[in-house]
């Protein structure tokens, strides 16, 4: 073949033909990753194609292979193709994000290489290697015949896998896994945040060692690479990784497993923004493969096709062992309020049972999903709050750096001591945050030992696994922290579980807020009570009759389900239909709302006879960020490729410089 179509990545429409020099001849070939001269740059590309015609005159050659072992197997190109149709991003980008960055950097010779101040971080290990096959339970012995059994027919089958929390789910996981590997069968595990795992991780590789590779975003450059060339030569098997890891060019794929099914951060937030759960739903289509979706809360969406036979309903009722969930409290911080005639952080249940539990060196997870010291500064004189030069949001004071920071942009500034607004010296510091929590665990219980875990004390490599080691090792009491604590943790002596706030997802213009409450409250629930010790939760609240709290008290996913799931298909949401989100921004807002009103007027004329709605256009939730004035349009259909059908026409008639335009279908 003499010519190549390459697609790149760039949100525009490919492949572009170049020509195969003769040198390149042997070794190009389709999922071939090159580098060609586009305009005046030198860019990474994909071969899509080969032909050995071409009507184009005066065509580039390809400049050279990036690395002749890279080359995409063609599950990978289809589902890319599938993720760029529905995703609405170009080929070339959907790929991209296929292809781990230290592959790609090949440019110029600039290959990636270990830098002397790199330092590997050790592997955080939980187990000491004698992790076998634990005897299944009645439901999980029922769940694996069900799976084992379409593997042995080698079946596409979606399974939900609905397991109360502690109940089990990995175990069915592990054996699945074992059974496909006897099959000669490969499997990839995705996980919501590897770094957030460990004990999850370390559980696989203590069953199945060498043969399970990690993909995550944390791992070294040269170390990823390596990973990925194991998976590629067939030598590891089991693959376990965060939203790209479905990307990963496994042998004979017979299994794909989304742990905690229901997480938000399996959606990409950038271009191709999909779903690594439903990519992995695509890419086991394609291979023929059966894919576990496990959660103690599905999303409705995965819930609700189980309910209409898209997915086979696995349930798993108890805990292993028979060990009862732990008690829920609901404490009215409305009555705690006036009682104290203040704003209390901790009511007094709550801290008369840490203090119990830390007397009898038992441990405590608190949590508060946000971070700082203080929500933000007002005057109390003329009631000007401080805001972000850039975001239309308030500053949260951080008390260890002594700054107002913007939790969207970063920007940064001392607090003032006088309003700016009137010269008052009436400033006052209010609301909540971990960091606040912490000051005031100290004061409260200056014998304990405290941390913090939220992406402020975390962010540098390996600091998360140095906490949980200390807390797993009993030198830490109680640990304060963000959502990244409510997930995927199994510490035997959490007894208490205490939630500092459970209103704050309730009151977010999402529709989505509900289901986001009562999720993390169930998942951090689920910390406590995991060994013979039992657990008790406090949950604090300003609303406590809300649908999602009480059902949350009750660990009763169903209860929630039928309240939510009527709500949705009396006001037309989702599952019931798809959303697709269009985000437009510019820095004079007037433009920005021009072009938003013409795009609306656009697609009101593609849309004619077909069953789309379109809501807006309006301002954003935060309506300028990082110094862009932000607005929304969203589009309602019953099947999501109508309106991208229909978005390239629209989109191109309303191109305007200095607006920029993103599409989100089924945003998260």
């Amino acid at each position: 073949m003499k010519f190549a179509d390459i697609v790149i990545n760039r949100p525009i429409e490919g492949p572009f033909t170049y020509s195969i020099p003769g040198s390149l001849k042997e070794d190009v070939k389709i999922g071939s990753v090159v580098e060609v001269s586009f305009g005046n740059k030198v860019v990474i590309g994909y071969v899509v194609g080969l032909s050995d015609k071409c009507d184009i005159e005066k065509i580039k050659p390809i400049n050279s292979l990036v690395d002749k072992k890279l080359c995409l197997v063609p599950d990978i190109l289809e589902l890319t193709k599938w993720i760029s149709n529905y995703y609405y991003s170009s080929w070339g980008e959907a790929i991209s994000a296929a292809v781990p960055g230290v592959l790609k950097k090949s440019i110029s010779g600039k290959r990636h290489r270990k830098e002397k101040h790199e330092e590997e971080i050790p592997e955080f290990e939980f187990i000491d290697g004698s992790d076998t096959h634990l005897t299944p339970n009645r439901e999980q012995q029922e769940a694996l015949d069900s799976i084992m059994g379409s593997m042995d027919a080698k079946s596409h089958r979606v399974f939900l896998l609905h397991g109360v929390t502690g109940s089990g789910k990995t175990e069915v996981y592990l054996q699945s896994i074992a059974y496909a590997l006897k099959l000669g069968l490969s499997s990839i595990v995705l996980v919501p945040e590897i770094s957030l795992t460990p004990q999850t991780v370390a559980r696989f590789k203590s069953r199945f060692g060498d043969k399970i590779a990690v993909l995550h975003s944390r791992l070294l450059g040269s170390k990823r690479a390596s990973e990925w060339h194991r998976i590629s030569s067939g030598e590891a098997q089991i693959v376990i990784g965060a939203r790209s890891a479905i990307f990963a060019p496994v042998k004979n794929l017979g299994l794909v497993v989304v742990d905690e099914e229901h997480e938000t951060s399996y959606k990409q937030e950038d271009a191709p923004r999909y779903n690594a759960r439903d990519a992995a739903i695509k890419r086991a289509e394609i291979s023929k493969a059966i894919v576990i979706l496990g959660s103690a809360t599905p999303s409705l969406e995965s819930f609700y096709a189980a309910k209409n036979g898209q997915f086979t309903l696995i349930e798993l009722s108890e805990r292993i062992d028979s060990r009862l969930l732990p008690a829920v409290d609901i404490v009215d911080m409305r009555e705690e309020m006036t009682r104290a005639k203040k704003v209390p952080i901790f009511s007094q249940k709550l801290r008369e049972w840490i203090e119990k539990d830390i007397a009898e060196r038992k441990q405590v997870i608190l949590f508060l999903n946000r971070r700082g010291f203080s929500t933000f500064i007002n005057c109390r004189k003329c009631g000007y709050v401080i805001k972000c030069k850039r975001c239309s949001v308030s500053l949260t004071y951080h008390f260890d750096k002594k700054k107002l920071v913007c939790h969207h942009c970063n920007f940064n500034m001392e607090p003032p001591e006088i309003c700016p607004e009137c010269n008052a010296a009436y400033l006052k510091y209010w609301g909540l945050g971990t960091e606040k929590v912490e000051s005031e665990l100290n004061r409260f219980f200056p014998q304990a030992t405290i941390a913090r875990m939220d992406t402020d004390s975390t962010h540098k490599r390996g600091s998360h696994d140095k906490v949980l080691s200390k807390f797993k090792d009993g030198n830490i009491d109680i640990i304060i922290g963000t959502q990244m604590i409510a997930k995927g943790l199994d510490f035997p002596k959490v007894t208490l579980v205490g939630v500092i706030s459970a209103d704050t997802a309730l009151n977010l213009p999402d529709f989505r807020s509900a289901e986001r409450t009562f999720n993390l409250l169930t998942q951090v629930a689920g910390r406590a009570g995991r060994s013979d010790l039992g657990g008790r939760v406090i949950i604090q609240s300003y609303t406590p009759h809300h649908y999602s709290i009480q059902a949350a008290k009750t660990h009763d996913y169903n209860a929630f389900y039928d309240k939510e799931i009527s709500l949705r298909k009396e006001l037309y949401l989702p599952p019931f239909c798809h959303m697709v989100s269009l985000t437009l921004r510019g820095r004079k807002e007037e433009r920005v709302f021009k072009v938003s009103d013409n795009l609306k007027a656009s697609l009101e004329k593609e849309i004619k006879s077909k069953n789309i709605d379109i809501l807006g256009p309006a301002p954003a939730p935060i309506s300028k960020m990082k110094g862009m004035y932000r607005w929304n349009i969203f589009l309602r259909a019953k099947i999501a490729e109508d309106v991208t059908s229909i978005l390239k026409k629209a989109l191109d008639r309303n191109k305007s410089s200095g607006i920029i335009i993103t599409v989100d279908v089924d945003p998260s």
